[in-house]
């Protein structure tokens, strides 16, 4: 223990809080520190020769914000989703270098809090997203939980090519 913290603080530092989230048949979750913000599917305006990956921009209060698929983006098979399902999603902003990306979801879960010490190294392929993309991986009573690295999603290149003053 470090001086001057309490048993407590020693204890929260094990934790990850994380919003999980369906994309495709796969559970997903990102740290809830990188999340502003949970929408559900609003007016997404495309953008003429954008990448592929970038399905257009939303206006949150004045700010516009690119809006990704990541299912385009991986190359993931598409779900059809249920009447139900429709109505829980919608897409998760995040901040990345200072910019705000709005990222399509299928179906938003829950919060969880998973301590650090069971997240294991992630294996090289999780269905179609590479390693270099993932946080690590948690084991759950009905499968695992893929945890994303937020900060690796996009190379720089690719931040630049949805930059709104570039698009």
């Amino acid at each position: 223990m470090i001086l001057g913290q309490s048993k407590k603080e020693v204890v929260e530092d094990h934790t990850l809080q994380l919003v999980t989230f369906q994309l495709g048949k796969e559970r997903y979750g990102i740290d809830i520190m990188d999340v502003k913000q949970i929408n559900g599917i609003e007016d997404v305006r495309p953008i003429p020769n954008a990448p592929v990956y970038v399905e257009g921009l939303f206006n949150l209060r004045g700010a516009i914000i690119p809006v990704i698929n990541l299912q385009k983006r991986f190359h993931f098979e598409k779900k059809e989703l249920t009447e139900e399902e429709k109505l829980l999603s919608g897409f998760i902003i995040i901040n990345i270098n200072n910019m705000d990306i709005g990222i399509i979801i299928d179906k938003i879960l829950k919060v969880v809090t998973v301590d650090k010490r069971n997240i294991q190294p992630p294996p090289q392929i999780v269905s179609g997203i590479g390693s270099e993309y993932i946080h690590g991986v948690v084991n759950e009573e009905d499968g695992y939980l893929v945890i994303l690295d937020t900060r690796r999603l996009f190379s720089r290149g690719e931040l630049k090519n949805i930059d709104l003053g570039n698009l």
